[in-house]
């Protein structure tokens, strides 16, 4: 076995990714994924608690990635405005890997245990940005308010930007997603 090439976590979640879409999630066993990245089930589980973790290990740092830019957005923002420029820092992570947000949401999709962890994923970041919220000072109802609504138009604007061919950047759609919102609210 290769243990001893680097990248073993990449070649890992490689391994799995093609293995997810050739043979399905339920259907792919740690030991397969293992075997096609060369490596042993032993050093899977030094990056990877199971299986599912392949598709949600980095949440933390996305989570972190958020907080971070909630937490230093300029004291002039309002809390809409900050949770948009987090959804902003976390778009432009996404597009340096924009097949791979599109294969895993494929994944997702296809296994409703999945989708249930996505779900938790986003409610996590959720109730992260609405403390982070707190912290600068915003009360509540307006601070989970404004996280809950960003979440709401991150989910749709990620959709859309997996959806389309290129077009326009995850950030794009983020703003005008706002746009469309700050639209419809006004009108009444």
């Amino acid at each position: 076995m290769g243990r001893w090439e680097p990248n073993a976590q990449g070649r890992l979640e490689q391994a799995a990714m093609e293995l997810y879409v050739e043979r399905g999630f339920d259907q792919t066993t740690v030991a397969e994924i293992a075997k096609r990245a060369g490596l042993t089930e032993r050093t899977f589980f030094r990056h990877f608690s199971d299986k599912r973790e392949v598709l949600f290990w980095g949440a933390s740092s996305l989570q972190e990635l958020m907080v971070d830019a909630v937490t230093n957005a300029p004291s002039s923002l309002g809390p809409i405005a900050t949770i948009a420029s987090a959804l902003e820092a976390a778009g432009a992570l996404l597009e340096q890997r924009r097949e791979y947000p599109r294969l895993r949401q494929t994944i997702i999709d296809a296994n409703p245990e999945l989708q249930e962890r996505e779900l938790i994923k986003l409610a996590s970041l959720a109730v992260a940005m609405t403390d982070a919220l707190h912290q600068r000072g915003v009360g509540d109802p307006t601070a989970r308010l404004a996280a809950e609504t960003g979440i709401a138009v991150f989910r749709i604007a990620f959709d859309r930007w997996i959806s389309e061919d290129g077009g326009r950047s995850l950030c794009q759609i983020i703003r005008a997603s706002f746009g469309e919102l700050k639209e419809m609210t006004a009108s009444g």
